[in-house]
């Protein structure tokens, strides 16, 4: 068979898996996509059509295996990355699951900004690292509480100790005492504040949406907008920018990196603000 009609096969193979794959038809849709890859092996798009199947099955060791050969096949491939970044979450792997959302967030950002897969990655990737802040958060609450309690124990044994020296002198010792205490609940509170959930700045969100930036762009009279929203109000609504009522094309968009960074920075700080309503 030519090389032509071994393509031409392999493709049919995989238009047989879709349809089965949309009918539900899981295991139809895998032998399929397994044809399709055992006469052209080189097409990333059969492995990662594959990879969808076994996700929809929980079969997470079978899409990390596929999506990594996806990857080989082909390093801008967002659906690869997106669903290894899964599997490796599922794995418990949180440091290497992020990266891998984080990667095909970028490149689902450069090839499509209006994606549907673009805000699904972000929901995942924000989960992940609202789960990620969870856990460390957790641990170090646990971790002052534990801290403070030895703080106040040796503050209240040095006291015992005062009041016993000084017998003369008990007011004065129990108001140092009470000071001493005073001040390192405050040191222990301080502490605290980073993951003690508040309110987002304004200057972090979208004015359209009201919800923190993930992708911002800022419009030739200074508004900053997240990119999939202000698109998508161009797209529908009318070509003008919705708080200045200034004419305004898709084109004028710029990266506004400043509010990027300043995000990120807001965010490695304050992970419950990647909680998602």
């Amino acid at each position: 068979m030519s090389p032509t009609m071994v393509a031409k096969q392999a493709e049919q193979l995989r238009q047989d898996g879709n349809t089965y794959f949309k009918k539900d038809r899981l295991g139809a849709a895998i032998d399929a996509y397994t044809e399709a890859i055992a006469l052209c092996p080189n097409v990333p798009v059969y492995w990662t059509n594959r990879a969808l199947c076994h996700r929809k099955r929980n079969e997470w060791a079978r899409v990390e295996e596929d999506c990594r050969r996806a990857i080989q096949l082909d390093h801008h491939s967002v659906k690869a990355h997106y669903m290894l970044g899964l599997a490796l979450l599922q794995k418990k792997e949180y440091a290497k699951g992020v990266k891998e959302l984080e990667k095909a967030l970028d490149l689902g950002r450069g090839a499509n900004p209006q994606g549907y897969m673009v805000e699904e990655i972000w929901q995942e990737l924000a989960k992940a690292k609202y789960l990620v802040w969870e856990h460390e958060s957790t641990k170090r609450s646990w971790e002052l509480r534990n801290l403070k309690e030895a703080c106040e124990a040796a503050l209240i044994d040095k006291h015992n100790r005062d009041a016993s020296a000084k017998e003369g002198f008990l007011d004065e010792t129990h108001r140092s005492t009470l000071d001493q205490l005073k001040a390192l609940n405050l040191v222990f509170k301080k502490a605290a504040e980073d993951d003690t959930p508040t309110e987002v700045p304004d200057y972090l969100c979208c004015n359209i949406t009201l919800d923190i930036f993930r992708d911002p762009v800022i419009t030739p009279s200074g508004v900053t907008y997240e990119r999939a929203v202000i698109l998508d109000h161009l797209q529908k609504v009318g070509k003008f920018d919705p708080v200045t009522r200034e004419t305004l094309h898709p084109s004028q968009l710029v990266p506004n990196l400043a509010i990027k960074e300043a995000v990120r920075a807001y965010l490695e700080v304050h992970g419950w603000a990647y909680e998602m309503d």
